[in-house]
């Protein structure tokens, strides 16, 4: 799907913030409440809208302790990584699972309580899945930047 300047813009506003009113939208880019409403029904019906979310401060919700968790599979095998996958997607605590090449073959990020929390988590929940042949934890410091919009 081409996306055109308009689109762009749209999809800049809708990321900024998703709760505006249609008629919000239309005022910012110089268009028609119905024009912006068939704008963003397309870009839902094309899946270039995936998704529409509250972002909750982890700190408030006591979950503020994040680890990037690398992951090395025992075998790289169909069946290992489908294995893994789907186990993984069943944990609450992983907020991320992104396959990657490399010296590693998955990074989590996890958000915990604290330590505690973490060890926990290691030793009942991530350590149970059979096909993980090692991991690596590193913990956050400190979050520089992070953004959930993909700019065009």
């Amino acid at each position: 799907m081409i996306l055109d300047t308009t689109d762009q813009k749209l999809l800049t506003l809708l990321q900024e913030d998703c709760k505006k009113t249609t008629k919000q939208y239309a005022l910012s880019l110089g268009l028609s409440t119905t024009a912006v409403y068939e704008r963003i029904k397309r870009l839902d019906r094309e899946k270039v809208i995936t998704n529409y979310v509250a972002l909750v401060d982890k700190e408030k919700v006591n979950r503020n302790f994040t680890v990037l968790c690398h992951i090395k599979l025992i075998q790289h095998t169909k069946e290992n990584v489908l294995r893994f996958e789907k186990q993984v997607q069943q944990l609450n605590e992983v907020a991320e699972c992104i396959h990657v090449s490399g010296d590693y073959d998955y990074i989590l990020t996890i958000h915990v309580k604290d330590m505690e929390a973490y060890r926990e988590f290691m030793v009942h929940k991530l350590t149970a899945i059979d096909q993980i042949g090692s991991t690596q934890s590193s913990f956050v410091i400190n979050t520089v930047k992070k953004s959930t919009a993909v700019f065009i």
